[in-house]
């Protein structure tokens, strides 16, 4: 009998010493019995421009990045097609971050009509979608969430203004579009041709050739451009490849500084061609904030937010007389290092 009473006053020492020791690390449990805190997973939300390889994606990938680093609860997944003329891949990319399950989508579509099936699809899958840069044929609200992008048409209307003035409001000019499809461009060239009606002393010459995705291609559809039509006073070029492969066909013919030259976009080669006289006048847009907006949207659209179904970013026209202004600065010369 005292063997057995021995027993159980040692089982229950025993039992009661397990009781009071606390949980092994990684039990879920804090000492106290509750669930231990986790920290909570980021935000994937994936980024996809029209392109990788020109200076604007790359500052839209830096402002994506600080609002990113800003919001402190969001990864940015940026991927893209290399050339701004591939369709099928950027497609793909889509198709592919739907399946992946990111949280949110930011694009730049390529074509207005090509890209809207893949939206549509990640809307139906419950990923919200903004779009930036370049419209889309869908309903804001319906099949995005928000459009936020450049006022292209007033970009165009301020080449044409800019380059009737240093015209003197005569001249033959040229324009060299970007590529069927590109709804940003599409509308940079309507206002544009639209603004530059206005001056009856001013004749726009063979409208509807096209650049092409690259700057190769743009120099040689400038070069057939300036053959077929040499006694040219002016020319505008609606985005960064054009204007550069403009600018790279009118320095072959000796013609940089002499045919009066308004280009779109800045990067360091148009830049420097701006403070030489090469250029007058580059139309500027603002890709970091376009970059920062697509993704602040998407952040607040899933924190349930309200948020704006247009965003004007913003655009400027600067002169080789207006680049030194701080406010232009920031515009032609983005700390991306910064946001790697």
């Amino acid at each position: 009998m005292r063997v057995w009473m021995a027993t159980c006053l040692l089982l229950c020492a025993v039992w009661g010493c397990r009781q009071q020791q606390p949980p092994t690390s990684g039990s879920g449990a804090t000492a106290s019995g509750e669930p231990a805190a986790t920290a909570p997973a980021k935000l994937k939300i994936a980024v996809i421009p029209k392109g990788t390889s020109h200076d604007f994606w790359k500052s839209v990938h830096a402002g994506a990045v600080k609002a990113a680093r800003e919001l402190g609860n969001v990864e940015v997944i940026f991927r893209g097609p290399e050339r701004e003329d591939d369709r099928e891949q950027q497609v793909s990319v889509v198709q592919n971050f739907i399946s992946s399950r990111v949280d949110a989508i930011v694009l730049a579509p390529l074509d207005d009509t090509a890209l809207l099936p893949a939206v549509q699809q990640a809307t139906a899958a419950k990923i919200p979608v903004v779009i930036i840069d370049s419209g889309l044929t869908g309903t804001v609200g319906q099949d995005f969430i928000s459009f936020a992008a450049t006022d292209n048409y007033k970009g165009g209307q301020l080449g044409a203004q800019r380059l009737g003035e240093v015209l003197g409001g005569q001249g033959r000019v040229l324009l060299l579009r970007y590529q069927e499809g590109s709804a940003s461009t599409v509308e940079r060239e309507r206002g544009f041709i639209e603004k530059l009606a206005e001056a009856p002393g001013i004749s726009l010459v063979d409208p509807k050739r096209h650049a092409g995705p690259t700057r190769a291609t743009a120099q040689e559809a400038a070069e057939n451009l300036l053959t077929a039509h040499s006694d040219v006073q002016g020319v505008f070029c609606p985005n960064e490849s054009s204007t550069f492969g403009m600018l790279l066909a009118l320095r072959s013919r000796g013609l940089a500084g002499k045919v009066r030259f308004v280009g779109f976009d800045a990067s360091a080669g148009l830049v420097e061609a701006l403070g030489q006289g090469e250029l007058d006048g580059l139309v500027v847009q603002n890709p970091m904030h376009m970059g920062y907006t697509g993704v602040k949207t998407a952040a607040d659209y899933l924190a349930g937010k309200p948020v704006p179904p247009l965003q004007d970013t913003g655009v400027v026209l600067v002169t080789k007389e207006t680049m030194g202004q701080p406010e232009y600065q920031e515009l032609l010369f983005p700390d991306l290092t910064k946001y790697p």
